[in-house]
């Protein structure tokens, strides 16, 4: 028995794991990350990682590798809706209709002034080997492989984990302040009796993923999803979803693809790989179809949440927190998400930087947000049928019957303005899943570590579709570009290694000597300075920190080290260093003396 001790134990080499292990190297904290997997995913899995999670990439110094192997920007700036791929019928491949996805290939203007990351699109089975890779860069021989946890018990001081070394057969033991569960659910869940609670059955899925040149049958280098509307098949879901996966060329010419089709929950046929592939030809249409199958997975659409995010020193994130479906985008995000979100608080408590409590703010604050995503992504499956309603399309139709429905789109006839016009508003309505940019980046935080400030409550204008930049505690921090001897940066970034930052306005110099001493006296990790358009230690040059920043030019903003706002003085106070001390007292759960 080889015994370990470790302030943190991850288990689970996923997105969850990975940045959990990135995110406490980057401060300071030393981890053992342990998965029973001898390697990272080998199926397609998530691919669409937002502004948010590229933030967090950046922070940990992944991102530059990401954007470098992931979709290029011009590939993916719309989804499209098209009557299958090629055929014998004269509508076969026309598109139906368009919209454009996740900040149109960083060209909506609320996603280019919301973040200085742009969305990207690298998929599972090449991101996780990228985070992999650097992970184990960051934490020399303590990201462990094909190790798989057989035991687990807590005590007062922690857990002790019995771990499987499955290379040599060995096993040991490992003590450690904290557990992270990031296994999918698969094993510590399980010994601790922690469940999962929701719907579960939803849709039954399978995904093809292939090699095959297609470049001959696609078009429109922009689009990056493509809805098979094949009416021979009656719909959407039960056409396919055909999204491709580079690895070196994107668009029409990407080397490799997936496509999801739906099957009823008990159709003996998902089960079946030679009727699978038939149907796979059948719904690309393409003549002496020959590709060469990577894999054949089966999985089922369920939109399920942990019953606790802690149990003692144990805490679950990413697919052992919850699961549901891929529609949105919202997963693999919000593993990442749990991660940043966790990591800074363990950090600050096993530092003696913050009490006990901070740690529980993590279910306070991640559950709502992670079951929001979870409705949202159930909603945004379902909400695909409103486009074969539009079309009047069915599988109980006849292809005859489905092709005629669809025919009005493309041909002058008397019914073809009410089609356009009904397909028009269903595809606007998918919105809810292309543009949620207040789910997927605008979320708010609710607990013991955001100090309220009276403010009348946040009502947004679109709970969805529409981020809108606020200081008020709780919100994310608004981006700005700010200068400082010449040198331009993403005033958010500041945050960088775990620390707390206090912006305070123009004539809020009290605000930062107050920061100062405090960072001083108790040996927080504190950047402080004030942000103005004039005379300012950074200066806020296009003014839109100004835009946004709803205190004067004697308040002060708090940010916390994972870039959400915890306290904010629209105006100066008499004695700012007891107000700020009062304020960290409260978020750190621990007294300032």
């Amino acid at each position: 028995m080889t015994d370990v001790q470790v302030p943190v134990l991850i288990v689970g080499g996923g997105g969850a794991g990975l940045t959990a292990s990135m995110t406490l190297s980057n401060l300071g904290i030393e981890s053992l990350l342990v998965t029973a997997f001898p390697n990272t995913s080998i199926l397609p899995k998530a691919h669409v990682l937002n502004q948010r999670t590229m933030e967090i990439f950046t922070e940990v110094g992944v991102a530059p590798e990401i954007y470098k192997r992931s979709t290029p920007a011009k590939n993916m700036k719309a989804t499209g809706w098209y009557a299958g791929i090629t055929g014998d019928h004269d509508g076969y491949g026309r598109e139906l209709g368009r919209l454009e996805v996740w900040g149109g290939g960083y060209t909506d203007p609320d996603y280019v002034a919301a973040s200085p990351r742009r969305t990207c699109n690298l998929p599972q089975i090449r991101l996780e080997p990228v985070l992999r890779a650097h992970a184990e860069s960051l934490n020399p021989g303590n990201v462990r492989f094909n190790h798989e946890l057989t035991g687990l018990v807590q005590d007062e001081d922690g857990v002790v984990a019995t771990v499987h070394n499955k290379d040599d057969g060995t096993d040991f033991t490992v003590r450690a302040k904290y557990l992270f569960a990031a296994d999918g659910g698969r094993t510590v869940g399980k010994i601790l009796g922690v469940g999962m609670t929701g719907p579960r059955d939803l849709m039954r899925m399978v995904t093809v993923h292939f090699t095959a040149d297609l470049s001959a049958y696609l078009k429109d280098d922009e689009v990056l999803i493509r809805w098979l509307v094949n009416p021979d098949f009656g719909g959407s879901w039960s056409s396919g979803v055909l999204v491709p996966m580079g690895p070196e060329n994107w668009g029409p010419a990407s080397e490799e693809w997936i496509v999801h089709m739906q099957y009823a929950t008990d159709d003996p046929e998902a089960m079946q790989r030679e009727k699978v592939l038939d149907r796979l030809k059948g719904t690309l249409g393409v003549p002496d179809f020959d590709p060469q199958i990577n894999s054949i997975s089966q999985w089922v659409m369920e939109g399920v949440i942990s019953d606790k995010f802690r149990e003692g020193s144990v805490f679950f994130l990413g697919d052992a927190a919850h699961r549901h479906p891929p529609t949105g985008g919202l997963g693999l995000n919000s593993a990442v998400h749990d991660a940043y979100n966790l990591c800074w608080k363990a950090a600050s408590v096993l530092r003696g930087q913050a009490g006990d409590p901070l740690l529980d703010t993590y279910e306070a604050e991640r559950k709502p947000v992670d079951q929001n995503n979870i409705n949202n992504a159930v909603a945004n499956a379902m909400n695909h049928f409103v486009i074969d309603k539009a079309l009047n399309l069915s599988p109980e139709n006849s292809p005859e019957q489905n092709w005629a429905e669809v025919r009005p789109l493309w041909e002058d006839l008397p019914e073809s303005h009410n089609k356009r016009h009904a397909l028009n508003k269903a595809i606007g309505s998918q919105t809810m899943e292309f543009r949620h940019h207040n789910v997927e980046f605008g979320y708010t935080y609710d607990s013991t570590a955001i100090v309220h400030d009276g403010s009348p409550e946040y009502v947004p204008l679109d709970p969805v579709r529409l981020y809108e930049p606020s200081t008020k505690p709780g919100h994310p921090m608004p981006h700005a570009f700010v200068e400082r001897e010449g040198e331009r940066i993403p005033l958010g970034t500041l945050v960088h290694g775990g620390h707390f930052l206090l912006i305070a306005g123009e004539d809020g110099g009290d605000w930062v000597e107050a920061a100062n001493k405090i960072a001083a006296e108790h040996n927080l990790p504190i950047k402080a300075a004030t942000v103005g358009v004039l005379d300012s230690d950074y200066v806020d040059v296009r003014a839109s920190w100004l835009k946004h920043r709803e205190i004067s030019s004697t308040g002060a903003v708090l940010v916390r080290p994972d870039r959400y706002v915890a306290f904010r003085s629209v105006d100066g106070a008499t004695d700012a260093q007891a107000v700020l001390k009062s304020a960290l007292s409260q978020v750190l759960a621990t007294e300032l003396m």
